[in-house]
């Protein structure tokens, strides 16, 4: 039973644009792997960008520089 866990800023992200996300890992792991989709479990945390450090800083300090 694979077990996915995808970190992701919280930028622009919706309901629909989850949803593709866990149909297309779910996807990728059965092609590349042979695994069940009905026993892989993908769970997406949402970091808002003030608590992902790039480079040692913020992503909410590089977004504001435009990088």
């Amino acid at each position: 039973m694979p077990y996915v866990n995808i970190k992701i800023t919280n930028e622009d992200v919706t309901p629909e644009r989850k949803e593709a996300l866990i149909k297309g890992v779910t996807q990728l792991l059965q092609d590349v792997f042979g695994k069940n989709p009905a026993t892989t479990v993908i769970v997406i945390d949402e970091v808002e960008t003030d608590n992902w450090g790039i480079g040692g800083e913020t992503v909410t300090s590089r977004r504001k520089r435009g990088r």
